[in-house]
């Protein structure tokens, strides 16, 4: 990065992190909070019925969500992206107006010189901020993944469907050991050869030789 400007720098966003998860206290309050936060930075919240919600690719649960392992997260510094400053001063006020606190009011800041912010605490104390970095040109406004819904498979069935007018296919049975041959005089069935079993009739007579027997 030495002796570059912002202007010959690519930034990377999108191919890093997964989802980051933060496990609340009070989920009801983060969820008020948070909404009114993204509207504000035109981010949809989906709420789901596991005790937890998103925002792209922020999971905020309870701490008895099956999606948690039962104990709070630790404070964390999360940065959200605002399209312009005027982005970042209505987030700094509408986190005011729902359970935030002021953690840093919006203006520039050291990183460097386009870095317009603004902070906030959470209702779990997580350091939340706002930032616009400058006019910068983006390769797409976000990156999209769609999934498709995997369904369980399912084992073919050799019963017919009702009404199809089908019938169930015979299955070949195995003969007795020394019975006749397949297709062979007395073997009206068709048995299918199969090596001995104990548990198929045996010849008179017959005996087992190996190991452990007499």
């Amino acid at each position: 990065m030495e002796g570059r400007t912002m202007e010959q720098t690519r930034l990377h966003r999108g191919r890093l992190i997964d989802h980051i998860q933060l496990v609340v206290r009070d989920l009801a309050a983060s969820e008020g909070f948070y909404r009114a936060v993204m509207a504000v930075l035109e981010i949809p919240v989906m709420g789901t019925d596991q005790g937890n919600f998103l925002a792209d690719e922020r999971v905020v649960s309870a701490a008895d969500s099956p999606t948690a392992a039962g104990a709070l997260t630790g404070r964390h510094h999360l940065a959200f992206q605002a399209k312009d400053r005027a982005a970042v001063d209505a987030f700094f006020g509408a986190a005011l107006a729902h359970g935030g606190r002021d953690n840093g009011a919006p203006g520039l800041r050291a990183y460097h010189p386009e870095h317009y912010a603004a902070f906030v605490l959470a209702p779990d104390g997580n350091n939340i901020e706002a930032v616009y970095q400058g006019e910068a040109k983006r390769s797409a406004r976000s990156v999209t993944i769609e999934v498709q819904a995997r369904r369980p498979r399912r084992a073919p069935s050799l019963m017919p469907a009702p009404g199809s007018g089908r019938t169930a296919p015979v299955l070949p049975m195995a003969r007795p050991f020394g019975g006749p041959a397949p297709g062979a005089r007395g073997d009206p069935v068709g048995w299918r050869a199969a090596t001995p079993s104990p548990t198929r009739p045996r010849p008179a007579g017959h005996r087992f030789r190996g190991r452990g027997c007499s």
